[in-house]
């Protein structure tokens, strides 16, 4: 029984308790999960890596930053949205390039197809005060917070 991987990243034997086949429950869905192996290039295949788009979520005293890699798109191509009051979603697009019926194509790794990201906010979130903007195929969008009054507090003298 292997623990080094094969070629592909993946190991097929039932009887290995580290099998990423045995372990991987989103091998099947449509996006590469964190066990999967790595992304072959297939024309065929609709989605892609590009589905699982990496986001950076933090969260300052002012606000909650998000930052997305969406290298080769433009900012018409991605939209920013708040739905349901407190959910911001995250969507766009990267299509495939043009094939010409004379090109040979020896390989495909650039990602293409759609990706949805959603994510709740907290109720201290400025959803009207939402700003967006995009440098050099980086997606900044920035939600403020509302201050957190701190409580009054009262000395209350003691008698006696």
């Amino acid at each position: 029984m292997s623990l080094i991987p094969s070629v592909f990243g993946q190991r097929s034997n039932v009887f290995d308790p580290f099998s990423l086949d045995l372990l991987d429950p989103f091998k099947d869905w449509p996006f590469n999960s964190a066990l999967s192996a790595p992304a072959r290039s297939d024309l065929s295949n609709k989605t892609s890596q590009f589905a699982a788009t990496r986001i950076d979520w933090k969260e300052t005293p002012e606000g909650h930053v998000f930052k997305v890699d969406l290298p080769g798109l433009k900012k018409e191509e991605v939209k920013v949205e708040v739905e349901e009051g407190n959910i911001l979603q995250i969507s766009g697009e990267r299509s495939r390039d043009k094939e010409e019926k004379n090109d040979t194509w020896h390989r495909i790794e650039r990602s293409s197809g759609k990706f949805l990201r959603r994510f709740r906010l907290p109720e201290n979130a400025k959803m009207d005060q939402i700003k967006a903007s995009m440098e050099n195929g980086v997606l900044t969008v920035t939600v403020p917070k509302e201050e957190v009054k701190k409580p009054d507090v009262k000395a209350i003298e003691i008698s006696g």
